[in-house]
């Protein structure tokens, strides 16, 4: 806590901005599958549209990257701002005429701003005067998702009917409000600028700095994180509605508390980062997902679905925040925008892989084969964990 007594007000901001609008991931999460199964041709693409905004994120990470080198974090920010209401107009357009096409386009337009606004965890880091304030600050930053976390599956339900409008046409127009008060908090942004004297040169080459076991181990903890996490997120609430006759009620409450989990720990993560160190968080994220499968193939009660999604949400929180803290010390301040652009394009790229293979693998093989198809990923980052944990004195 006397950490977050100390942050700039800059981590304020982004944190209360990315409050508000990261509620369109979780309506997404909660709705686009259903609303995908009631206007897709085939049930297999039913999760296309949580897929496109994963693959908006991926295409505009460099780009988003480029734009934050340019013209500065706060231009990129109210960039990504306005492609989010751009994709809840289109959400609103999907809904009120019917159009899968629209859907799809509003999801990679509401993935694209999350390109731009997972650039605020590094906008986070350069406002401050201490680095060792990093882990805490980045810890602040995903706490935030805790409200987006609650409010997203709740926009999704209140606005599920409302009169005179199609089904969830209001679940867009409440997430759109929400966009706008954003955009209204992030007024208060300023460019850092203790880093701008950095800035110089162009520093080594890419593929000097790609090639670093730091850079390597990163990138591992949060790509690999992020992928597993997103192939059995993006699934859950049709292999509980659709295939086991879950109720949408149940699913909301287990996507919601999936969701606090991802977000939840940040208020000790930090503490942990420091007390354990980043590798023993990692390590820890990988047993945390050990355990995700044994819970998902033991059952297909709710609370199954509960326990192996609460446990994901907290193992991804471990490994992202790991790879994130861990990243800067593979790159100087002339190099971080390269850098990473790289680390966010290979994260959100494999990520998207995992989310347009998750729907097909649930129908054509179910939930069981499903959660099976992850240990791989797992037993890699287990693997990768304990290297690092023997070498970490090279690390860290």
């Amino acid at each position: 806590m006397k950490h977050w007594l100390r942050f700039p007000r800059n981590v304020w901001v982004l944190a209360g901005t990315l409050s508000l609008v990261m509620t369109s991931i979780p309506l997404m999460v909660l709705i686009s599958g259903l609303l995908g199964a009631k206007l897709a041709a085939n049930p297999a693409l039913a999760t296309l549209p949580l897929a496109c905004t994963i693959v908006g994120t991926a295409l505009t990470t460099l780009p988003a990257a480029s734009l934050v080198r340019r013209r500065g974090r706060r231009f990129a920010g109210f960039t990504g701002i306005a492609c989010s209401a751009i994709g809840a107009l289109l959400g609103l357009a999907a809904t009120e005429f019917s159009s899968f096409i629209s859907l799809l386009s509003g999801a990679a337009f509401m993935g694209a701003a999350m390109a731009f606004f997972q650039q605020f965890r590094f906008a986070a880091i350069e406002s401050l005067s201490d680095p060792a304030d990093a882990g805490p600050a980045v810890s602040m930053i995903m706490l935030s998702g805790i409200v987006s976390a609650i409010v997203g599956p709740e926009f999704g339900a209140w606005g599920r009917h409302w009169s005179g409008l199609a089904q969830y046409s209001g679940s867009f127009l409440i997430l759109l409000l929400a966009i706008v008060l954003a955009a209204i908090v992030f007024m208060g942004f300023r460019n850092p600028e203790q880093l701008q004297t950095q800035d110089k040169g162009t520093g080594r080459p890419l593929s000097e700095i790609v090639r670093q076991p730091v850079f390597l181990i990163a990138l591992a903890s949060a790509a690999i994180g992020y992928a597993v996490m997103s192939f059995l997120m993006t699934s859950t609430p049709i292999s509980m509605h659709s295939h086991y006759g879950h109720s949408l009620h149940e699913a909301k409450w287990v996507i919601q508390s999936h969701l606090m989990a991802m977000f939840l720990p940040s208020l000790f993560a930090g503490f942990l980062l420091q007390r354990l160190g980043v590798i023993t968080l990692m390590l820890s994220g990988c047993v945390l997902y050990f355990a995700v499968l044994i819970i998902a193939l033991s059952g297909h009660a709710v609370m199954h679905y509960w326990w192996a999604l609460v446990l994901l949400g907290v193992g991804w929180n471990f490994l992202f925040l790991a790879g994130t803290t861990l990243l800067p010390k593979a790159y100087s301040g002339a190099e971080r925008f390269k850098a990473q652009a790289v680390n966010d394009f290979s994260v959100f790229s494999l990520q998207a892989a995992a989310s347009l293979c998750a729907g097909w693998v649930l129908v054509s093989f179910g939930w069981q084969v499903q959660v099976l198809a992850t240990l791989v990923p797992v037993v890699l980052l287990l693997l990768i964990s304990v290297w690092a944990l023997l070498n970490r004195q090279r690390l860290v």
